[in-house]
């Protein structure tokens, strides 16, 4: 009996032997199974993690490359810049030492221009009663004998017509204080002070009539005594009647002048032709005894005859030429006379002299 439970007590001892050994074998298998498994995942995490820092890598060295590329880049473009600035710098040195040399011949200029004592001109007659300040540019006084030939007629005591005909309706005195007659001496009192001291003048003024105003013929310009005569015969006269060149031409043609120089308004309205026996003159009844008013037409003809008949070539003529209503004619003749002579035709601003 007891032998029989000794066999029964060492068969159950092996049996649970070799359960706990096949339980090991089992375990052990899915062990090595569980670990198989977690070795391809964590293979594949790694490969993925290797692929991300390649990728990172990458990435990095291209930004690297461009970084690289731009910080060259801009140190050429520091470097040009400094090489740009460099050469400013230069040249604003150059410009500062260029000013610097011209401040210097500036002041050597300066220095000697105060240095320099300026005389008066020989060839400037003086006068207390003529305002010296007021030039006109391009006109000159010149000339050994030179004939100035003042328009008197009516037309120079306004520029519109209108006002014309009411100042010859009115009184002498009204006629010599018309604004532009005054104006008018004033235009002589300048071309009388800026005669050369060498020469001759004589001043003829003209209407209908022509008369010497100074003494008779050529006067010395260095005559103490020939402006203030002249002067005062231009004081005397009085702005009226019709406008005869032609008379005033045919008087200065005696004397052989060397420069003539014609102050007026306008074409003449009056000639000393025979202009009935000119067929040009046919329509131009003013002027053959039927008319009293003269066309533009009329008036232009009547200039180119004045001219032809009367005017001897040789001298230089200037002319100055003041406005008037109603003659657009004149600027174009008197242009064609002066230029034919070498002079100059003027028409000055309102404020001159």
């Amino acid at each position: 009996m007891l032998a029989r439970r000794k066999s029964e007590g060492f068969n159950l001892a092996f049996l649970d032997i070799m359960s706990c050994g096949l339980g090991a074998v089992v375990l052990v298998f899915m062990l090595v199974k569980h670990n198989v498994k977690d070795s391809t995942i964590e293979i594949d995490k790694l490969q993925n993690d290797i692929y991300e820092l390649e990728q990172t890598r990458a990435a990095t060295i291209s930004q690297l490359t461009d970084t690289q590329q731009q910080l060259e880049a801009a140190i050429a473009q520091q470097s040009q810049r400094q090489s740009t600035l460099d050469s400013v710098q230069s040249l604003l040195q150059q410009q500062q030492t260029s000013v610097q040399e011209t401040a210097g011949k500036v002041e050597a200029i300066k220095s000697s221009i105060k240095g320099i004592k300026v005389e008066k001109k020989a060839d400037l007659v003086e006068s207390p009663v003529i305002n010296e300040e007021n030039y006109l540019l391009g006109l000159k006084v010149e000339g050994s004998r030179i004939a100035i030939l003042l328009d008197a007629s009516a037309s120079m005591t306004d520029e519109k017509l209108i006002d014309i005909i009411k100042t010859k309706s009115g009184s002498q005195s009204n006629k010599q204080q018309a604004k532009k007659w005054l104006r008018t001496k004033e235009i002589v009192k300048w071309l009388l002070a800026r005669l050369p001291s060498n020469s001759e003048v004589v001043v003829i003024g003209f209407n209908e009539q022509a008369i010497h105003l100074g003494k008779q013929g050529w006067n010395q310009a260095s005559d103490q005594q020939t402006v203030p005569a002249i002067l005062a015969s231009v004081n005397k006269l009085i702005p009226e009647g019709a406008t005869n060149l032609q008379i005033a031409l045919q008087q200065v043609s005696k004397l052989s002048p060397t420069d003539i120089y014609v102050i007026t308004d306008g074409l003449p309205t009056k000639g000393e032709s025979s202009y009935k026996s000119l067929n040009p003159f046919a329509s131009c009844g003013s002027l053959t005894g039927t008319s009293k008013t003269i066309s533009g037409e009329c008036r232009v003809k009547l200039f180119q005859q004045s001219i032809k008949d009367s005017f001897v070539p040789g001298p230089t003529v200037n002319t100055i030429l003041l406005p008037i209503e109603g003659d657009p004619d004149a600027v174009n003749q008197f242009w064609y006379w002066t230029a034919a002579t070498g002079g100059l035709l003027i028409s000055p601003a309102s404020n001159w002299p």
